[in-house]
């Protein structure tokens, strides 16, 4: 079978289940009994054992079959997991991992068969709280497989299942007396399948699925892992608890198809045998529950929800499947959909002036031009909307990288996280990962100091490192930040110094926070020796290109011995904004709106001058004057007697006043990149189209600042 089709779909599979699996080892490490996670790590690598299976990839497979393994005796109370194991099951994290990226840029899993690690996880079985019986369970593995159908004792005769034989766990037991004493209705149901029949796993699913419906399925016999890997002759048996009736459980039985008969009768849970008894009289040698069978690839698809369902019993009743609301979009997809909405949008600015032009009154004429502005609108939130995704897929990484600087820095570290539902355009998500995890490791390893120090000045033993993303108008807003010893401005201005990015006499003059900023230039490090952490250079220079290179800014705030957040501003989406358009000279321009404070009229009197450079007094505020006539080397068309208009932009937290010389009014445009040959001009970040065809500049106000 040709599965190459299926890669695209194997592969975001397996890095939302590798996620999964990170986040509840984590969990797991702080809450060791945590039923919850241990279930869901055991479906992640169950799920992912099967995928592999189905693709081919047999050495990822065989890795998650035995982490699978590692959790199948952790649900069944053979054994409990300790710390030490933790690190264990983050190399197997690790290693599939690895396996994903080669397959992800050859389509090939590589060689490597990872044998320490499947012996860590032998030896995690075999040292565990399983008693003896732990032992031997991997190595004898496939002889008791094969010896389960013979002499199970919920057998008949002939090899074929029977519920009046079904063996109880003291829970299940327990869970049925108490839902017996509670009036509803237990009964045994064997299930008998044609020996013609090719996908035994999915009839078995599809019988799971119709009783789910009308009750809870308690247990099973086979267990499910053995009915989803079609590890059965021909019949199973379950106990089924509801309100319904007898003929209502046959009838939903039968009604699956290539079902050959189906028996069902009332079962007294008082009079089973319990799995202990089975245990006694099962032969020394051979282990109460059997290692499932490898995976066959037509099997988990099939039968995965059914093995969910029937797992939680005895816990709460199982719940109506939930139905995937969902679709995966390729982002291409999604690029031409925005781009035809773009194009839309120019077509209605277009038409909107030629109305205008036209000197057209017709009163109908404007009502469905103010309909078709109404419909693009809806049109272009609509395709944003689609386009969001939650910051959450970043930042679920970063927990898993705090613990392992805990143990190669030798801190005590804790990262705090809010904010992970906040939305943003999946191309700007994509690319934001890097510079955060620079951030965060920037924090961990200058910003956290040693314990000692920490003692010293009166901190808690553990370092808080914190994360907050939160939106802020047509912004998000991300802040890093750390409760440790913020930054040394003279120390940062000695370095920069001596590695010659400003002279001494320059230095003298240089505030502190002018100091602070000196970290971002390139190559720049304060680390005394260089470490796989830091100290090569390469870091903060890197987030700001990047931030900036995504038309947003990043700015610090620190204070030494207290700690420092570093700050970065994001707009939401980089194809559509709205601006407010101006004319400066005889050109027009474009200025993004969220970056605009407010417009004012400012009389020439009111200019002053403070170190040679225009300023004004803005209710109270000292703002520098910007003309941008002179920044883009135009000719104010102006009279130098007339009252200013002056746009007040914001960065960050400073404000400046940008004089132009006539405003136009806001309008919804489409950012059209200018390509390479324009990277040299930071002063414009785009073009736009106008209604009337001409082309706009859109100003980027931060490189103005």
């Amino acid at each position: 079978m040709d599965v190459s089709q299926y890669l695209s779909v194997f592969l975001d599979e397996a890095k939302e289940h590798l996620q999964s699996l990170n986040d509840n080892i984590m969990t797991l490490e702080q809450d060791p009994e945590n039923e919850d996670c241990i279930n869901e790590i055991f479906r992640s690598a169950h799920s992912m054992k099967g995928m592999a299976g189905t693709m081919g990839y047999t050495r990822m497979q065989n890795l998650t079959h035995d982490m699978e393994d590692v959790f199948s005796d952790v649900r069944s109370g053979k054994i409990k997991i300790k710390s030490a194991d933790i690190d264990v099951l983050l190399q197997c994290l690790d290693a599939i991992q690895g396996y994903v990226d080669n397959i992800t840029e050859n389509q090939d899993e590589g060689t490597d068969e990872h044998q320490d690690i499947i012996k860590s996880l032998a030896d995690i079985r075999n040292g565990g709280g399983g008693g003896q019986a732990a032992a031997p369970a991997k190595a004898d593995s496939a002889p008791a497989a094969e010896a389960a159908p013979a002499d199970g004792p919920a057998e008949g005769a002939d090899g074929s299942s029977d519920y009046r034989a079904i063996r109880l766990d003291p829970s299940v037991k327990s869970t049925l007396e108490e839902a017996k004493s509670q009036g509803k209705k237990i009964y045994g149901v064997t299930v008998h399948i044609q020996e013609s029949c090719i996908l035994k796993a999915a009839r078995g699913f599809l019988v799971f699925k119709g009783l789910e419906e009308i009750g809870e399925i308690a247990c099973s016999e086979p267990n499910t892992q053995d009915i989803e890997d079609e590890k059965f002759d021909f019949s199973f048996s379950l106990i089924l608890i509801t309100d319904e009736s007898k003929e209502k459980v046959e009838e939903i039985v039968k009604s699956v198809s290539e079902v050959e008969t189906c028996e069902c009768g009332e079962f007294d849970p008082s009079g089973a045998k319990s799995s202990e008894e089975k245990a006694e009289n099962a032969p020394a040698d051979a282990p109460a529950e059997t290692k499932p069978a490898e995976t066959k690839p037509a099997a988990p698809a099939a039968a995965k929800p059914a093995a969910a369902a029937a797992g939680g019993a005895g816990k709460k009743p199982a719940g109506k499947p939930v139905v995937n609301r969902t679709v995966r979009v390729d982002i291409e997809k999604l690029d031409v959909l925005m781009n035809l909405v773009s194009e839309l949008i120019i077509a209605k600015n277009s038409l909107i002036s030629a109305a205008n032009t036209s000197g057209v009154s017709n009163g109908n004429v404007n009502e469905q031009i103010e309909y078709l502005e109404s419909v693009t609108t809806n049109l272009h939130e609509s395709v944003m909307k689609v386009r969001m995704v939650p910051i959450e897929s970043v930042l679920q990484k970063f927990p898993r990288m705090i613990r392992d600087l805990n143990k190669t820095l030798g801190k005590k570290m804790e990262l705090t996280m809010t904010g992970e539902d906040t939305e943003m355009d999946r191309t700007v998500v994509d690319e934001i990962g890097d510079p955060l995890m620079h951030l965060i490791r920037n924090s961990a390893d200058h910003g956290i100091e040693s314990a000692d120090l920490r003692a010293q000045r009166g901190k808690p033993e553990v370092g808080q490192i914190f994360l907050h993303a939160f939106q802020d108008g047509n912004s998000v807003v991300i802040e890093v930040g750390d409760d440790g010893n913020g930054i040394d401005a003279e120390a940062v201005k000695n370095k920069a110094i001596e590695k010659g990015v400003v002279s001494p006499e320059q230095a003298a003059l240089l505030t502190e926070k002018q100091c602070v900023e000196l970290l971002f230039h390139p190559g720049f490090s304060t680390a005394k020796q260089v470490s796989e952490i830091s100290g090569r250079g390469v870091g903060l220079d890197v987030v700001k290109s990047k931030v900036e290179s995504l038309s947003g800014e990043v700015t610090v705030k620190t204070k030494l011995g207290e700690g420092s957040t570093w700050i970065i501003r994001l707009p939401l989406t980089l194809a559509i904004i709205q601006a407010l358009m101006v004319i400066i000279g005889e050109e027009k321009y474009a200025i993004p709106l969220d970056s605009i404070q407010s417009i004012e009229d400012v009389s020439p009197s009111d200019i002053k001058f403070v170190e040679n450079k225009e300023v004004i007094n803005l209710r109270g505020s000292v703002l520098p004057l910007i003309r941008l006539s002179e920044v883009l080397d135009t000719e104010s068309t102006k009279d130098p007697e007339e009252d200013m208009v002056v746009v007040i932009a914001r960065k960050g937290d400073q404000l400046a006043g940008l004089v132009i010389d006539e405003l136009m009014g806001q309008q919804e445009i489409v950012i059209k990149p200018l390509g390479k040959y324009t990277n040299k001009c930071k002063l414009i970040s785009g073009a736009t189209i106008l209604g009337d065809g001409e082309i706009a500049l859109i100003l980027d106000t931060n490189s103005i600042f």
